[in-house]
């Protein structure tokens, strides 16, 4: 099965579950050319029954082995995660770990072919260095998938293409295809499932709490098993117990499950080595994410990043090649209650930040200019990225938590007219203008 890939430029993890008939075979396999000289390349294959994780970024390649060999059985599933961050790696099985620590060298795994799980289009174009043994597909049964925590759906529609691949148990009981802890149950006319207590539906997808809830206006039923009951997620632009009431403001207040996703619509037109962002802001927490300009879809989308750690103001920002060394204003507590005045200011390389109209943050991320433009897609984000979506994940922890507090007068770039907030997509985002 082939899978689009997507960027694992300075970090891999992966985790799939596997049962093997064979004792050689390729479970996963990328590279930067589908060619015996492929250049870069990552792949993680059996061989003569035990699992190996290989990797070339250019100059030499890291193979790690499992202590332990597989059995060769159609009962016994085991657990693989594997991965690495720069040139250091890891692979356990089941639990069992051994790692490659980091050296001197080349960091960065270039990779353009697709994701191919279980073998690979033509088994001749396998570089010769990325298995052990003849290059050989996998024969057994593969489930759950996650590559930096994106899961690869492994069902006909999932896939991009692949070849004789076939179900596993041979039934439409399939790993997980209950949600919630739900019993599958085999029938003649295909599946049901048994859901446990609180959940219903076909594949127990949905709370029992909200079968019948009244959220209106687009909002999102939340269940809250406590108080065997629900409560409703407002849009933005709603609000009350069931989103009933539409409101107005210009003060944004964030209760650390909010979030607004801003879409700038004279990105186009914008000078991206020259942005600015201004906004004023006051929280109740210690931490918290203020804004995030970028598409935050993986490690190298650009970005321009500012919020609150243990108090104190943080910016970040990523050109392209890498996280700049994290700005932070070490100044006494940003909390609590007091509105501040922030200005951000990105020329080329150059960053300067400005708080309470004081230069108090000035750095040249890379004087050599390699890298000069902010490319944020138009996207903006302001007190956090999703209901579903943890910043502390989302931002593999330069930020910890969502924001608490309230943000107003936000301008990008030299714009005369301020951000209208309650333009933006985004829920649970109130007024702030009156308390």
């Amino acid at each position: 099965m082939a899978f689009d890939s997507f960027n694992i430029r300075h970090k891999f993890h992966i985790q799939l579950q596997f049962q093997t008939l064979s004792s050689d075979g390729i479970l996963f396999y990328t590279a930067q050319h589908l060619s015996p000289r492929s250049g870069d390349f990552l792949s993680i294959s059996l061989a003569s029954g035990y699992v190996q994780l290989r990797y070339n970024l250019g100059d030499r390649t890291v193979i790690l082995q499992t202590f332990q060999n597989v059995l060769i059985s159609n009962n016994t599933w085991y657990l693989i995660k594997a991965g690495r961050v720069g040139n250091e790696g890891y692979l356990d099985l089941s639990g069992i770990n051994i790692t490659q620590k980091a050296s001197s060298g080349m960091t960065a795994l270039d990779v353009c072919t697709d994701f191919y799980v279980g073998g690979v289009s033509s088994l001749n174009l396998v570089n010769p260095m990325a298995i052990q043994n003849e290059p050989t597909g996998f024969t057994g049964c593969i489930r759950e998938i996650l590559v930096n925590g994106r899961e690869l759906k492994l069902t006909e529609n999932g896939a991009k293409h692949g070849s004789n691949v076939g179900d596993c148990d041979g039934t439409l009981c399939g790993y997980r295809v209950c949600k919630n802890n739900g019993k599958c149950k085999v029938e003649n006319s295909g599946f049901s499932c048994l859901c446990p207590k609180n959940w219903m539906g076909k594949i127990c997808e949905q709370s029992t709490y909200c079968s019948h809830n009244k959220c209106l206006h687009g909002g999102i039923c939340m269940p809250n098993p406590v108080s065997f009951s629900y409560t409703c997620a407002c849009r933005v632009g709603w609000s009350g117990f069931w989103c009933e009431k539409q409101v107005s403001f210009f003060t944004a207040k964030f209760t650390g499950n909010s979030y607004i996703r801003y879409v700038d619509p004279h990105y186009k037109t914008r000078d991206l080595r020259f942005t600015r962002i201004s906004f004023n802001f006051t929280t109740t927490h210690m931490d918290g994410l203020l804004v995030w300009l970028g598409k935050a879809e993986d490690e190298d989308n650009d970005f321009l990043a500012a919020g609150l750690e243990d108090g104190m103001l943080k910016v970040v920002v990523n050109l392209g090649e890498r996280i700049a060394i994290p700005l932070i204003h070490q100044s006494k507590s940003l909390c609590c209650r007091k509105w501040h005045f922030v200005t951000i200011v990105q020329n080329k390389t150059l960053i300067k930040v400005y708080f309470d109209e004081e230069l108090v943050l000035l750095e040249d991320l890379d004087p050599g200019r390699k890298y000069t433009l902010l490319n944020y897609e138009g996207i903006c984000y302001f007190g956090g990225f999703g209901l579903d979506r943890r910043v502390s994940i989302a931002t593999s922890d330069l930020f910890r938590q969502e924001l608490r507090g309230k943000m107003k007068d936000v301008a990008l770039f030299e714009d005369s007219k301020k951000v209208m907030l309650i333009k933006g997509e985004g829920y649970n985002v109130y007024s702030g203008d009156k308390d």
